[in-house]
């Protein structure tokens, strides 16, 4: 019998679509183009001839038994499916491309056969069908998609699949992973299977979202993923930490800076690096004989600052080294890029992220007592009244005679102010210039506080970490109390910022200024240390920024005040000092002042995110502090605002403030009423800490 079949006719092998899926039929009756259907699994079904595939075939011997007629169907199935898996259609695509812009299946399985059987024609059908990139079926033709649309469909599937799969297998993932970030329990270990890719995938999207919270090109795919999901500011790190990807306490301040921790960042500029960190040559500075000392804490690394002091008849004359990192620094290259991206040290109670390279900040670059090193010398002298005359600048090398640590200088401060013997400690060698420095610190101080400076003393407390992981514990302590020898040095610094800032006025010189243009009542000058007072006088000054503009600095009485003292630490300080390092040299600018207005554009946004980094994460840890010590400690602290509603309050111990409603305290509540508090409900990510009870101090 001829397999050759134009129209279904009683015992024809049909075929037709049903839920996007081949059914395969024997037709049993055909009246008027309605047709009665026998299936594989022995049901009858009623069809119209037109919803029919358009192949047909082959036509069953008359007379088959209905147990017959099933069996032929599903041999013809598996083989129709068998063959259909086989077939190459990528091949099959090529070779019809630029050929035909349509045909029925018949025509593509001639391609593989001269005589194709029904089985054939019908794999062919199949296959084609369940390519929908390359193929359209137009009935009763399959219509060959041209290069260009089946990649763009090749794309839109691609998208489509990926979004069933968030939708599916992600969201279900996420909201397990969420369950056990609530209840702080581990996953439970029948997790639903994730495919790599999907995996991949949704990782990369968590921590795009917990380091840009804003992001918004993947918002669509987004809300699929997290559907059913709380629209928590810090869900993707909860995620995140639930998932094992990041570990409990992670430091999400650092990737929204887009600050790479550690001191591995500047492998890429290796060879630079090296350069920058070979000795200086000695036609490049004249050496400079005087026996700088530096005072730092004890954990400093990065000494960028040094300094000697003499009398000077009734004054007396100061000379600053700085570290010179700016020597033969390349701005503009790939490892400037990078630290411009960085901005600043970052110093918190995990550790420190250095601005430079550890090689060239901690090191090569470092002012380390008995080794060679570039520096910037300052020059200036301190009159009797605390006023200070124009300075010298010159680059010149410089060998430190000691590094001191406050701990060590106040210790030898204080003995000379009572009298007694020194201690017995480095600082002890130095005990004269310490005498000076300090004479001279406290005529500056007060010079300035006669022309409004406003000096707040405000001791911050030592946050230490034991432990990894979950395990981690903190602990707040009093930082070593060394007031003499700190403002030794902060004036010293103030003083070589405020003398290069007028220097360079005076060359008309653009430098990168720090400002803070804004009036002081009076009698806001002077120093500060009731956290009333502090939290008072706050409130009227506005935060200090940059600026290419050289105006006054409110807060601390001068006119201009041009940062310059850390250029291991702060790029600004390095900015300004390769300024002044080509004007030494060259007698111009290394950057006119539009140049230094862009740069400081680049560099505004920079400083921001590391300044919210340094200013969040120890607070973070704070809070972990008070939540680890329970909601039944009492705390004692100062109230420093209250109005109808609230009560502020400062915790001076743990250099922290909290906020409680004013049903809570005595009705005598008052900026400076010394109380006693418990706190509870402290939720460190969201930076949440409640006054749960208050009490006058005993």
């Amino acid at each position: 019998m001829s397999e050759c079949v134009r129209c279904p006719v009683v015992g024809c092998v049909v075929e037709y679509l049903e839920g996007n899926a081949v059914q395969i039929a024997l037709v049993t009756e055909e009246v008027a183009g309605r047709l009665r259907l026998l299936l594989p699994n022995r049901r009858e079904v009623r069809l119209n001839a037109a919803r029919l595939l358009p192949w047909l075939g082959p036509v069953l011997p008359a007379g088959l038994g209905r147990d017959d007629a099933v069996r032929a169907l599903e041999a013809h199935k598996k083989l129709r499916e068998d063959l259909a898996g086989s077939i190459p259609l990528l091949e099959t695509w090529e070779l019809a491309q630029g050929e035909v812009s349509a045909a029925p299946a018949a025509w593509f399985a001639e391609l593989a056969q001269t005589t194709p059987s029904p089985d054939q024609v019908s794999a062919y059908g199949r296959a084609l069908l369940s390519c929908k990139s390359h193929f359209r079926f137009q009935p009763p033709d399959f219509q060959v998609f041209s290069q260009d649309m089946v990649e763009k469909r090749l794309q839109e599937e691609k998208i489509r699949t990926e979004r069933e799969e968030l939708l599916g297998g992600g969201n279900a993932f996420l909201r397990l992973l969420w369950d056990a970030a609530c209840n702080r329990r581990p996953l439970p270990s029948d997790l639903p299977a994730l495919s790599p890719q999907l995996a991949e995938k949704m990782e990369k999207m968590l921590r795009e979202r917990m380091a840009d919270p804003e992001k918004t090109h993947d918002d669509t795919e987004w809300r699929l993923l997290s559907k059913g999901l709380p629209d928590e500011p810090h869900l993707p790190l909860q995620l995140l930490t639930a998932w094992g990807k990041v570990p409990p306490h992670y430091n999400f301040w650092l990737e929204r800076a887009g600050y790479a921790p550690g001191d591995a960042w500047w492998e890429d500029f290796r060879a630079e690096v090296e350069s920058l960190a070979a000795p200086l040559a000695p036609e490049e500075a004249q050496p400079c004989s005087l026996p700088f000392f530096s005072i730092d804490s004890a954990s400093t690394r990065d000494v960028d600052d040094a300094l000697h002091i003499c009398n000077d008849g009734d004054g007396h004359t100061v000379t600053l080294a700085l570290a010179l990192p700016a020597l033969h620094w390349n701005f503009g290259g790939p490892l400037d890029r990078a630290v411009l991206r960085r901005g600043t040290s970052i110093y918190l109670p995990e550790g420190d992220c250095h601005m430079l390279p550890e090689i060239l900040g901690t090191r090569a670059c470092s002012l380390l007592a008995g080794e060679n090193r570039p520096a910037l010398c300052i020059r200036t002298r301190i009159d009797s009244a605390g006023g200070f005359s124009p300075c010298e600048i010159r680059i010149a090398s410089v060998r430190l005679a000691a590094n001191l640590t406050y701990e060590d200088c106040q210790a030898v401060l204080d003995a000379q102010a009572q009298g007694a013997p020194l201690p017995q400690n480095p600082a002890t060698a130095h005990a004269a210039q310490l005498a000076l420095g300090l004479e001279a610190a406290r005529k500056r101080q007060a010079a300035r506080i006669a022309d409004g400076a406003v000096v707040m003393d405000r001791p911050e407390p030592h946050v230490t970490l034991t432990g990894e992981g979950a395990d981690i514990r903190v602990d707040i302590e009093e930082n070593s109390h060394a007031p003499d020898a700190q403002m030794l040095v902060a004036e010293m610094m103030i003083l070589a910022s405020a003398a290069v800032a007028d220097w360079a006025v005076a060359q008309r010189l653009p430098l990168l200024h720090r400002v803070q243009d804004v009036a002081l009542p009076r009698e806001y000058a002077g120093v500060w240390s009731s956290p009333q007072d502090m939290t008072r006088i706050m409130r009227a000054l506005v935060p200090s920024g940059l600026s290419v503009q050289a105006r006054p600095h409110a807060a601390l009485a001068l006119p201009r005040y041009a940062p310059v003292t850390s250029p291991l630490r702060r790029y600004p300080d390095l900015v300004n000092e390769a300024q002044i390092i080509h004007f030494l040299r060259a007698g111009a600018p290394l950057w006119d002042e539009p140049g230094l207005a862009a740069l400081l554009g680049l560099l505004s946004p920079v400083l921001e995110a590391a300044g919210q980094v340094q200013r969040f994460r120890p607070r973070y840890w704070k809070l972990l502090y008070f939540r680890q010590q329970g909601d039944k400690t009492w705390w004692p602290g100062v109230i420093t605002e209250e109005n109808d509603a609230f009560v502020s309050v400062s915790l001076p111990d743990q250099g922290i403030f909290v906020r409680g409603r004013r049903r809570l305290f005595d009705e005598r509540a008052c900026p400076g009423m010394a109380v006693r508090v418990r706190v509870g409900k402290v939720v460190p990510l969201y930076n949440e800490i409640s006054v749960l009870e208050a009490a006058p101090a005993e």
